[in-house]
């Protein structure tokens, strides 16, 4: 295994309110992962050699750690460091605003959690009318898979129609008050699958048809673990260029 490399120091901004230092740091690394600076397997520098180099301190540090083991970038091995495990693409850091990318996992680990619930109470509460713009939802997004469009907002429509049917108004309110990170999720997972083939577009859409399916048939437990599944996995494709096509 080769040596660890060390950083070019480059001074987070304290003043950025918008961006915690740990983003700020936890960014930086993902930069350098992405870039090839360090490789798959590869140890990174320690705690402390980041906090010399970055002047932050070692919570700061260990935020933005924390935040790349729980993306499955980086793994902590007790007494030997943190090592890198995944290469996202390149085009991830391209496409993403700069400073969004910690902010845009989060959301999509708190969609797992408020998203399996709502397509679970969508199954047991959606009406005739509720299907009928869940459908819709659905043909408008098989309509920009044929015409090759990105498809952030029938995306969207799917969601929040699904959030509709839920009978329970909080639930839609809880994706509205979370748009910029969901449309920013969205758009930055799909137009990344746009970028590899039909193939795995059309793959997307065959998670969202399980969705809506099992919500057809008034499955809950179906409907649930196929939107935790179809979240997870749209993170997924954003973090790594593994799951082809």
């Amino acid at each position: 295994m080769r040596a660890s490399k060390s950083f070019k120091p480059i001074a987070l901004d304290p003043t950025v309110r918008a961006v915690r230092l740990g983003d700020q740091l936890y960014e930086l690394i993902l930069a350098r992962i992405v870039k090839g600076e360090f490789a798959e397997g590869e140890r990174l520098p320690s705690e402390i050699r980041l906090c010399e180099e970055f002047g932050v301190s070692r919570p700061v540090v260990r935020e933005a750690l924390s935040r790349l083991q729980a993306d499955g970038l980086v793994v902590s091995r007790q007494g030997s460091g943190s090592y890198v495990m995944r290469r996202p693409s390149e085009e991830m850091i391209s496409i993403a605003p700069a400073g969004s990318i910690a902010d845009l996992m989060r959301c999509f680990e708190f969609r797992v959690a408020l998203e399996g619930e709502t397509a679970a109470l969508a199954a047991i509460r959606r009406s005739t009318d509720d299907m009928k713009q869940i459908d819709a939802a659905m043909q408008e997004l098989d309509r920009t898979l044929e015409t090759g469009e990105v498809g952030t907002n029938a995306d969207i429509e799917l969601h929040m129609a699904i959030a509709r049917a839920t009978r329970n108004k909080l639930f839609e309110i809880s994706l509205k008050s979370i748009f910029a990170q969901l449309e920013g999720g969205m758009q930055l997972a799909r137009s990344l699958s746009l970028r590899r083939s039909r193939v795995r577009l059309e793959k997307v859409q065959q998670e969202h048809s399980v969705i809506v399916e099992a919500i057809r048939s008034e499955d809950a437990e179906k409907a649930r673990a196929a939107m935790r599944s179809h979240i997870d996995n749209a993170r997924a494709r954003i973090l790594t260029d593994s799951l082809e096509p």
